[in-house]
């Protein structure tokens, strides 16, 4: 973008081919300056554009606005002047979760309420089973945790060091209860070898039902965990949403990848030089509608 400003205040360039490289410029500059918000590209895009970046973004802005508020029904209010589009997505993700969060508030209210029409056995009897339920589960997970507390406790030890490492594995014992984490709890159990096989022949069958239960919820949560990191990697390097992730494919893809920079590399070397010649820069010019669009934004210059 530089050398083409600079080759157009020289002589040389007919009224064409200025007006050609204009437009490339101010192509160049106005995505330049929206990404890095720097005064010297805005000149220059003011100057090859006829119009001023700073006022256009602030149109760009006040239209996003009108059509965010008149398709959500969200007030994202008046002082948006300045903001970046990351910036503004994160205003407007923020005041949805506001009235949201507002939304379910008053719900909360209602529902907090008495009800007038009396339950039926049947809903109470529904109610009373998953309320031993619950209590069950949290039963077992402080049946754990109890036991831990009780072979861990610092206080107990007279031994420095030893009570040194039982501080720390209490404080992964509390930050597991705290979580409800019945796995991390059993993985301290197994980890001090507080678990044999007496042990487990005492569970019961109902203890151990409210353990498979606790379990499959956690490892419910651990896949979904797993399948919105592993969409988020595929966003941010641009994978197939349904590829199968593996590290050896990861390899490859980014393999091919270190090639093509590289190719863009020499591309952009290659445009740098003919750039400081202005009779390349007219044939270059000349053409420049044969080449891909994306071969021109994304890898020259």
């Amino acid at each position: 973008m530089h050398c083409l400003d600079r080759a157009c205040d020289q002589k040389g360039l007919t009224v064409a081919e200025r007006r050609k490289a204009a437009e490339i410029i101010t192509a160049l500059a106005s995505d330049l300056a929206a990404e890095m918000d720097d005064d010297e590209l805005k000149a220059i895009y003011n100057k090859y554009s006829g119009s001023d970046f700073d006022s256009e973004e602030v149109e760009a802005a006040n239209e996003m606005k009108f059509m965010f508020e008149a398709m959500t029904g969200v007030d994202l209010g008046d002082d948006l002047e300045g903001l970046s589009p990351d910036e503004f997505l994160k205003r407007a993700q923020l005041r949805m979760q506001e009235q949201q969060a507002s939304l379910e508030n008053a719900q909360q209210g209602q529902e907090a309420q008495p009800h007038t029409r009396k339950k039926s056995a049947k809903q109470l009897a529904k109610e009373a089973l998953q309320k031993a339920e619950e209590q069950e589960v949290h039963q077992s997970i402080r049946e754990v945790y109890r036991k831990l507390v009780s072979a861990l406790h610092p206080d107990r030890e007279t031994d420095p060091q030893e009570r040194e490492r039982k501080t720390v594995l209490m404080q992964r014992v509390n930050q597991a209860y705290d979580k409800k984490n019945l796995l991390l709890l059993l993985e301290l159990q197994l980890e001090l070898e507080h678990i044999d096989q007496t042990t487990i022949n005492n569970l019961t069958e109902s203890r151990l039902k409210y353990f498979t239960k606790i379990l499959k919820e956690q490892l419910a949560e651990l896949e979904q965990e797993i399948f919105y990191t592993e969409d988020m990697f595929k966003a941010q390097f641009a994978i197939t949403p349904f590829s199968q992730l593996h590290p050896n494919t990861l390899m490859r893809q980014l393999e091919a990848d270190i090639v093509d920079e590289a190719l863009t590399i020499n591309d952009i070397k290659s445009d740098l030089l003919i750039m400081q010649d202005i009779k390349k820069i007219k044939v270059w010019l000349k053409k420049f509608p044969s080449r891909r669009k994306s071969d021109l934004w994304d890898c020259h210059f």
